[in-house]
């Protein structure tokens, strides 16, 4: 493999780009038009304009990344995540077009793209589920007979959703019938596809994931977990492995788990298996990730390898040189998604231009980032600035560390999640590890934020911001 096509933008391209680079091996950025001047654009040895910024007019457009792949001669494309990564057509296309994807196969994409069909083909390979039914239904009352079978509280789910959409927690049984319209209707319009399913609803649960690696020779290993409990609307901010509660032998069980879910579709390459854990430790499926994870530096932190390396390795046929007994745990790791966005206005997308932008730097800190000083954050794309990820020899280290790299961070002309990343960190719920999934509905808000900054300074400029906001809602016309 002499040449790879990136089929990505921003930080996750850059990513792959220095690991190529690395392996000697050229590069090239695709790009749409409101990131003409990336820095992902700037690295690659070759880069080619696909379309106007709407993702649909460019980093979706698959047709025209597989013809300039093919025009340049590329032997690999790697899709990063988002976008085209878990597109079983488009991994057809590329291998259809003799060029190496960088990922699993179309079927295993296929099969673990469905939240039905996953669910049935790991429960063959005895991996524990959540009580419920493993089929789409639309009925009402069958969904009120399982809610009694399971109790209440169940959880109905969009079969090809993601992200909280299609998803509703429903209390009461007399509730269940305007939760399920809801939820089809939902699924529809964001998946253009109304299929449900219902489980019971775990409470208190955290979110805990295993990375696993596949080559073609029929190895798999897990390489330990990571807890992503730390979310709002569904979404991750805070990762960090291996997990605060995991006991050696819970971590060996989840781990197997997660093997034997990758087997259940004859997976290839880098992917991760998610699961919930109830407030008694089990654990249950919930999905499989078909591609590289926002959060798999943390997993590269403890494991000391290169995850993006052995996707291009495994993609180019070659075997697993470790074997499960050969990986150990060292220290732990932390990461923060700093995200553009308002902590005190409901996390929502804060853009403009980054008038000052300085990354911290020193041992352990790593920051994976696409933006420089100057630059526009654009309105078009996820609202992820980087990830800023720590390692240390024990927890508290990590979490030492991780407050210390969020001081030396200087963003100036958009708002960040950066404050709240330093909230969370000083919570006695995080730093004792007693947390889940409703962190942020429990312990945050933004007045809670404003309390909690220790410095004037940045009490000063939190208070600014609020201000201006505020100012900004009484300026807003009311629509009619």
């Amino acid at each position: 493999m002499k040449k790879i096509l990136v089929a990505n933008r921003g930080e996750i391209a850059l990513r792959v780009m220095r690991t190529a680079r690395k392996m000697g091996i050229a590069t090239v950025a695709v790009f749409s038009e409101a990131d003409r001047h990336s820095p992902h654009v700037r690295f690659a040895d070759e880069a080619v304009l696909l379309g106007p910024a709407p993702s649909a007019q460019s980093y979706l457009r698959g047709e025209k990344i597989i013809e300039a792949a093919k025009r340049l001669g590329v032997d690999g494309i790697h899709p990063g995540y988002g976008f085209l990564s878990e597109n079983a057509g488009f991994a057809r296309m590329v291998q259809e077009a003799g060029i190496a994807f960088i990922g699993p196969n179309p079927e295993s994409i296929e099969v673990m793209g469905s939240k039905l069909a996953a669910k049935e083909a790991a429960k063959k390979f005895n991996v524990p589920m959540v009580p419920g039914i493993e089929e789409a239904i639309t009925d009402v009352q069958m969904a009120k007979e399982i809610g009694r079978r399971v109790g209440y509280p169940i959880l109905i789910k969009a079969s090809a959703g993601g992200g909280g959409k299609g998803m509703r927690i429903v209390e009461r049984e007399e509730d269940t019938q305007e939760q399920m319209e809801r939820a089809i209707s939902e699924a529809m319009s964001a998946f253009g596809d109304g299929a449900v399913f219902i489980e019971k609803y775990v409470t208190g649960p955290r979110h805990v994931e295993v990375q696993i690696m596949a080559d073609t020779h029929g190895n798999t290993v897990y390489l330990f977990e990571r807890e992503c409990s730390i979310q709002r609307r569904h979404q991750k901010v805070v990762e960090e492995a291996p997990s605060a509660i995991l006991t050696p032998e819970m971590r060996r069980a989840m781990g197997e788990a997660a093997v034997r879910v990758a087997q259940s579709c004859n997976y290839v390459g880098a992917g991760t298996v998610e699961f919930l854990v109830d407030s008694t430790r089990n654990f249950y499926f919930l999905e499989m990730n078909t591609r590289l994870q926002v959060e798999h530096p943390v997993t590269e932190m403890i494991s000391g390898l290169d995850l993006v390396e052995w996707q291009i390795r495994v993609a180019r046929g070659e075997k697993l040189d470790f074997k499960q007994e050969d990986l150990r745990i060292n220290g732990h790791a932390l990461e923060l998604r700093v995200y553009a966005e308002d902590p005190l206005n409901n996390f929502l997308p804060s853009v403009g231009k980054l008038e000052k932008y300085r990354i911290p730097e020193g041992p352990g800190i790593r920051v994976d980032g696409g933006f420089e000083e100057g630059m526009e954050v654009p309105i078009y794309y996820d609202p992820m600035l980087a990830k800023l990820v720590v390692h240390g020899a024990t927890r508290s280290e990590a979490i030492q560390k991780m407050k210390e790299a969020i001081a030396q961070y200087e963003v100036e002309g958009v708002a960040t999640t950066l404050p709240f990343g330093r909230f969370v960190l000083d919570h006695p719920a995080f730093v004792s590890g007693d947390f889940d999934t409703h962190f942020v509905q429990h312990y945050y808000t933004p007045e809670m934020l404003i309390n909690s900054q220790k410095d004037g300074a940045e009490i000063a400029a939190l208070l600014g911001l609020r201000l201006h906001l505020e100012q900004k809602k009484k300026l807003t016309v009311p629509n009619g």
